[in-house]
């Protein structure tokens, strides 16, 4: 934000000493040069008269109630000011909302405070039924209140970068939202990419606090070289010899009431790394206004409605649901190994608690939809299901639609951290139309732009391009980058100047964003994703995609996955398709070459495909952390070329 600001001392602001009366018209000479016309709301004039310290001020306006608030820096002195006229020609350009994420909250504590607004599974009876905790949004407020109170007397102030490392439940939901009401900057990496590459993200961020549970402080002690800047620390659980404040404790003292800081829609929210699948992790940069577009277009997008019961299998949905006015049910999972979930434990949650919406992988999905085929379940409270984190077959959406009951469908989202939702397509458009297009390698269908959502195709270059032009777009139906501009999407990476000048385009006062993804628009405006733009295979005669060139070979029988690499030169690299199979099937002696004949086959008869002779098989493919589903092809790449050296 561009702040306004000014030197103001009793004795040189005559128009504010000539002010008489608490809500009386004045104009000031240091508001006229701004052309600003003000209107005090209220002064405490006595102890802003009592000081000689000039005053440097800012001006802001509220999102919930449009006025205008002057923030000197005196403390009690707070003026707060009307729109007029004049103001609303300065307001785009100079004077920037308030806008706290933490908001959503306290206004749905106030509209249904008796609504439950988070359920966890606390432990199981002797005959393996959950036992559940649930806090209704009363409390939550309460408690996410505490927990901020005792946050700001352990130290935590706005703008402190804190790694919060906390088990999915009651207590990440409200520290959460704690934060969120300090100002304070939650940091959230994935502890599934493993310690060496978790502190690897934590020495790019600079932490001024750490919340975590036992274990987590355990490795901040032996790791302490990781953490040097930390000062702060709360330990959610036991606290042992490494000092610090207790979370239980902090809260036990402190006041049920908080007002949330009025941040600023630009200001710094949180800080998400992304997964690393296809590359090192980056910290993503999220702003309040950023989360706040988020909640409004994934609400607007899917019918969200209050007073509905949410399932998020992964722990930042919480959060949303939150927001949205869901109950919030903690799924009792491992949220690092979503492709090991107990379809059984999903299931239980849904019909306990009569879930109407819920989130989560492809690989939770899976499992859940042939549990559901094998035991002839069915969902009828269910009404939607978004999956999302890879693309997703249309037999797996298929197979979990017969779960659900008329008028309920399933949702494929597509978006990144650092951008979302961007995209979507519901199930039946896949299963009807075009997941038949997908198998003859059309690549995936993630559906139509949403209305926020502004999507671009460029030209394919692996080149930082810094000012936008039209010359960069590709003509209708030609394949290219992915570039997406809106309120959700992302500005920069902490600290990574160089990663952020390769992701962001410059177009006048605004940005897009290189999603690194590769596609096209169909004729019908819809996005089709074709693979990952650093995973493609550029051979002597083209190039390949990964995603359009594997799901040819998918629909053999005996094949669970693949994925395509390249071996040699870039340019000249030989397409290599690495096969993952049932275990009870994996090819050996005389059946690898009759394995590799059909595999041969299939893709001989796609134009796309008839170029990939060669064929490895793997016993499981190597996956990311986060979602457990999308290949590490770059890993797969030196396994294959090793094996063919």
């Amino acid at each position: 934000m561009r702040k306004q600001r000014s030197s103001i001392t009793p004795k040189t602001s005559r128009g504010l000493q000539s002010a008489r009366t608490c809500g009386g018209l004045i104009r000031s000479e240091a508001f006229e040069r701004e052309h600003f016309l003000i209107v005090f709301v209220m002064i405490y004039s006595r102890q802003f008269a009592s000081t000689s310290t000039p005053v440097s001020y800012t001006c802001i306006v509220s999102s919930a109630n449009d006025r205008f608030v002057l923030q000197p820096n005196i403390k009690g002195l707070k003026i707060v000011v009307a729109t007029t006229d004049t103001l609303s020609s300065h307001r785009d350009a100079n004077i920037q909302k308030t806008c706290n994420v933490a908001n959503h909250l306290p206004r749905m504590a106030q509209e249904m405070p008796d609504h439950p607004a988070v359920v966890v599974t606390q432990s199981r009876d002797a005959h393996g039924k959950a036992i559940y905790k649930t806090l209704s949004f009363a409390e939550l407020e309460a408690l996410s209140n505490r927990y901020a109170n005792g946050l700001r007397t352990a130290g935590f102030a706005r703008g402190h970068r804190v790694l919060m490392m906390v088990r999915p439940g009651v207590e990440f939901v409200g520290l959460a939202f704690a934060m969120f009401k300090l100002g304070v900057v939650p940091v959230m990496i994935d502890p599934g990419m493993g310690v060496k590459r978790l502190l690897d993200c934590v020495r790019q961020v600079d932490l001024q606090g750490f919340i975590g549970i036992p274990l987590a402080h355990v490795v901040r002690l032996i790791k302490r070289r990781s953490f040097a800047g930390v000062k702060h620390n709360v330990t959610v659980g036991r606290r042992w010899m490494w000092g610090g404040y207790s979370l239980g404790r902090l809260a036990e003292s402190a006041s049920p009431t908080f007002s949330p800081v009025p941040t600023l829609d630009s200001e710094v929210a949180a800080i998400l790394f992304t997964s690393g699948s296809t590359g090192p992790a980056k910290g993503v940069v999220y702003e309040h206004g950023m989360f706040d577009a988020q909640v409004r277009m994934i609400q607007k997008q899917y019918g969200i409605e209050p007073g509905e019961v949410d399932l998020p299998a992964f722990p930042l949905f919480a959060l949303f649901s939150t927001a949205m006015g869901m109950t919030c049910v903690i799924p009792d999972m491992a949220p690092s190994k979503p492709s090991q979930v107990n379809p059984a434990n999903i299931v239980e949650a849904i019909e306990d608690h009569h879930v109407t919406n819920a989130f989560g992988s492809p690989a939770i999905w899976r499992r859940v939809a042939d549990h559901c085929a094998q035991q002839q379940i069915t969902l009828p409270s269910l009404r939607r299901i978004l999956i999302a984190g890879a693309p997703v077959s249309s037999q797996v959406i298929r197979t979990m639609r017969g779960a659900l009951t008329d008028g309920a469908d399933i949702h494929t989202p597509y978006g990144a951290t650092e951008s979302l939702p961007v995209a979507s397509i519901s199930g039946l458009e896949v299963v009807d139309e075009t997941g038949s297009q997908t198998i003859r390698g059309a690549g995936t269908c993630v559906g139509k732009p949403l209305p926020e959502s502004e999507v671009r195709i460029i030209g394919v270059t692996d080149e930082a391009i810094e000012t936008w032009s039209d010359g960069l777009l590709v003509p209708q139906g030609t394949r290219g980058e992915l570039v997406v501009r809106g309120p959700m999407v992302t500005k920069c990476y902490f600290a990574q100047p160089k990663a952020t000048a390769r992701a962001k385009i410059v177009d006048s006062e605004t940005f897009w964003h290189r999603m690194g993804d590769v596609g096209y628009f169909d004729e019908s405006g819809r996005l089709w994703f074709c693979g990952r733009k650093s995973q493609r295979v550029v051979t002597q005669v083209g190039t390949l995609y990964a995603d359009q060139c594997e799901a040819v070979f998918n629909e053999h029988p005996d094949v669970v996955k693949s994925a395509l690499v390249g071996v040699g030169n870039f340019g000249q690299q030989e397409p290599v398709l690495v096969v993952e199979t049932p275990p009870d099937r994996f090819p050996a002696g005389s059946r690898v070459d009759s394995f590799c004949k059909e595999l041969r086959a299939l893709g001989e008869a796609c134009d796309l495909t008839r170029d990939i002779k060669r064929f490895m098989f793997h016993k499981s493919l190597p996956v990311d952390t986060r979602h457990n589903v999308k290949i590490g092809r770059e890993s797969l790449t030196a396994w294959a070329e090793a094996r063919l050296s």
